[in-house]
């Protein structure tokens, strides 16, 4: 089965968790190749199995170069290790022994290896993982790389997914958008929300700026604004520094927005080191929506 018509197969078992980015209405699987509302807006899977499903273009300065040094960073360093095991058991604990079907939403997912890992954690039969991200670079090459779940091209500002369809909301280290995470979340279901604390990757930000940016970067105000949505069941604060050889300080600078600004000469200095520790300084903050 192609991956196109394997897409098909499992957005068809799942029709009622989405619905038209353009007018709202129930959409359905129409032959194997495209999803159609009832007001007839169409929207083809692509051949690697993606949606398009973006109500508005979007230019985006992440690269297939940053999406993938991305993934190699998630997927063999083990850098995000114990993030995606505090996750993964969170989601356990909230499903508990039910057979019924369960959906995970990565809303900005990215290049999808944050998910994909959390799902692998998981373990479990009958989870179904939905990754979107506004970047049709990140859901093309998460599409190629991640059979499994449903890769899709949309907008946090309006997401294509049905009121009360998903079981677990996950933002990871991306912005967000409680109103949407709040519409689309079953009642009782988990919202994670993973937010980086004032040491998050304080040595590549002190390479790239200097020890005065360290001193401001705070998440206060994103913690506060999520305990105005949800009801925080439990907070897990992860900090740890794990060592980097000079491939992986090469992949860690192409992946961060931060080098987007950083000067060159400090930037080369940086992944030219033979080793160096870097700091995983994370809050996450698990809520329940009521």
């Amino acid at each position: 089965m192609t991956r196109k018509l394997a897409s098909a197969a499992r957005v068809k078992e799942l029709e009622p968790t989405f619905k038209c980015p353009l007018c709202d209405s129930p959409v359905r699987v129409a032959d194997n190749i495209s999803l159609i509302c009832s007001r007839n807006h169409n929207f083809d899977f692509s051949k690697h199995g993606y949606l398009n499903l973006s109500a508005r273009p979007a230019s985006s300065k992440y690269t297939k170069e940053l999406f993938e040094a991305r993934r190699k960073i998630i997927t063999e360093s083990g850098l995000y290790a114990k993030m995606h095991e505090t996750i993964a058991r969170a989601i356990k604990q909230h499903r508990g022994g039910s057979a019924d079907s369960y959906t995970v939403a990565d809303l900005g997912c990215g290049e999808g290896s944050h998910l994909h890992r959390i799902l692998e954690e998981c373990g479990s039969p009958g989870i179904t993982g939905i990754g979107l991200d506004l970047s049709k670079e990140g859901i093309i090459m998460a599409a190629k790389r991640y059979e499994d779940p449903i890769w899709i091209v949309g907008d946090l500002a309006k997401l294509p997914l049905s009121d009360q369809s998903v079981n677990v909301v996950l933002n990871i280290l991306s912005p967000s958008n409680y109103k949407e995470f709040k519409r689309i979340s079953a009642q009782d279901g988990l919202v994670i929300k993973v937010v980086p604390r004032p040491g998050y990757l304080k040595e590549l930000r002190e390479a790239l700026f200097g020890r005065e940016e360290n001193m401001s970067y705070r998440n206060d105000k994103t913690a506060a604004l999520f305990r105005q949505h949800f009801v925080l069941s439990d907070e897990v604060h992860l900090s740890y520094t794990k060592e980097l050889n000079q491939a992986e300080l090469g992949n860690m600078a192409r992946m961060t927005p931060l080098a987007w600004s950083g000067n060159k000469a400090r930037i080369d200095d940086y992944i030219n080191r033979d080793y160096a520790e870097i700091t995983v300084d994370l809050d996450i903050l698990i809520g329940v929506n009521k």
